[in-house]
């Protein structure tokens, strides 16, 4: 859940630490005594209009069609009906408004412009309101393959096409709810469920079926590729590190399973979760996630997959 802020981010839970981190070009790099710039969200005016730059309008233009090109034959169904529906302009970032035009027309849902970090309580409030978290930024250039901020590019092209669908929509609805109750402990766990399934989850029980569905897989070039691409590594491999694991290793979904499973933020993926359809989404909202939150806070984390973060 990239989207919360360092301060109370759910990483905790797993033992990684909070040195700061990018992966440009691929390459995850350690920066704690090089700061950049941070990243800060543009305001509206007076009309609910957000003024961007050439250069913002330029990199969004490169992001999607980079993109267009990764996700035939990757991305579920789903998002491509919703990425149809949204009719996104490709010379220029959207304003909300006009995506709030389309998720209410569908699932009721609309957009809440918010800055590039925000709160688990803010976060699980928006979600309960049926309302999704934009930050209205877009990266940099030396940032175009992996951003830990999510920016207006990840939320409205990893996330808002998906929000056309009822399950997907109903999915982070209920999500949110149960954030709202939910104890410190629990958000931690409950952060897993939501990156193992909205974040960097994929569909399809065969193979060769097998498609995207998470936000956090659609918008990185790189790992749309690498996710499903099982000769994907070999032309990857020079470019990131850490390393992952030679070939991902895709795992049914089990719900115990996913809340136990630690991840990192700054590195693609090790692991993926697979449902057998979409609507599965609607058979994990009607289970007992809390209680399932309970049985694994008491057994446990499972070994990480991954390698340590060097220092």
């Amino acid at each position: 859940m990239e989207r919360l802020s360092q301060t109370d981010s759910p990483n905790k839970a797993i033992g990684t630490d909070h040195v700061a981190t990018s992966r440009k070009n691929g390459t995850a790099t350690t920066n704690a005594t090089d700061k950049k710039q941070p990243y800060i969200s543009h305001q509206p005016d007076s009309h609910g209009h957000i003024h961007y730059s050439d250069d913002e309008n330029a990199m969004w233009q490169a992001l999607l069609t980079r993109q267009a090109e990764q996700i035939p034959n990757r991305a579920c169904p789903a998002y491509l009906e919703g990425l149809t529906k949204l009719n996104l302009p490709t010379t220029h970032i959207p304003q909300l408004h006009d995506i709030d035009e389309v998720l209410q027309a569908t699932t009721g849902w609309q957009t809440a412009a918010v800055p590039a970090l925000i709160s688990f309580g803010k976060f699980f409030k928006l979600l309960a309101d049926k309302s999704f978290p934009v930050a209205t930024f877009i990266r940099r250039f030396e940032d175009i393959d992996y951003i830990e901020e999510p920016d207006i590019f990840h939320e409205i092209v990893g996330h808002c096409p998906l929000l056309t669908h009822p399950a997907f929509a109903a999915f982070n609805e209920t999500y949110g709810k149960l954030g709202l109750s939910a104890t410190k402990e629990e958000r931690w766990f409950l952060a897993r469920l939501y990156w193992f399934t909205i974040e960097f989850g994929l569909v399809g029980s065969q193979p060769k079926d097998r498609r995207i569905y998470g936000g956090g897989i659609l918008s990185s070039p790189s790992e749309t590729i690498y996710a499903l691409d099982q000769t994907s590594y070999a032309q990857l491999e020079t470019q990131i590190q850490p390393k992952p694991t030679p070939q991902p290793e895709h795992r049914a979904f089990d719900l115990l399973d996913v809340l136990r499973t630690p991840y990192r933020i700054d590195q693609i993926q090790p692991i993926y979760y697979v449902i057998d359809e979409l609507d599965t989404l609607f058979d994990i909202v009607d289970s007992d996630i809390m209680g399932t939150v309970k049985q694994a806070m008491s057994l446990g984390l499972f070994e990480p997959t991954y390698p340590e973060k060097s220092h």
